[in-house]
């Protein structure tokens, strides 16, 4: 069965959605980012939200192209990476990225609020990157 290309087009749409949320943070200093739970409450969803859509995605084309069965959410991004549907270069921050995502759901009380700051104003980026390589690769 090929891919569902439809799923994945609609998850790349609700990051899409979700970075242009998390790019207005960007216009406020770390001190003001930090002072308003609003502020990174909001962002914290929206970053958690938009790894769980790469980890989607990832598990997708894993399942359908049978390219193995990842047991952490981290080897989804390695098996894409062995695969070359991204970059070796870039696992370390997709591996980062799934971390990040595990701390938020099972740790929730450590997240360091300047550190997801830290993720907003250094590392929006990269989701356009892995964004790119699948649109590239299959659309």
């Amino acid at each position: 069965m090929g891919l569902n290309k439809d799923r994945i087009e609609s998850k790349i749409i609700y990051i899409k959605e979700n970075i242009k949320k998390l790019q207005k943070f960007q216009e406020i200093s770390q001190d003001e980012f930090v002072a308003d739970y609003r502020n990174y409450d909001a962002a914290k969803y929206n970053l958690q939200a938009s790894i769980e859509a790469l980890i989607d995605i990832s598990n997708h084309i894993i399942s359908r192209e049978n390219l193995g069965v990842p047991e952490t959410n981290a080897e989804s991004f390695k098996i894409l990476a062995q695969n070359g549907i991204i970059s070796e270069d870039k696992l370390t921050i997709f591996t980062a990225m799934a971390r990040f995502r595990n701390k938020v759901v099972h740790l929730y009380d450590e997240i360091d609020n300047a550190e997801i700051y830290r993720i907003i104003t250094e590392h929006l980026e990269d989701f356009d990157y892995f964004i790119k390589q699948i649109f590239n690769r299959y659309f």
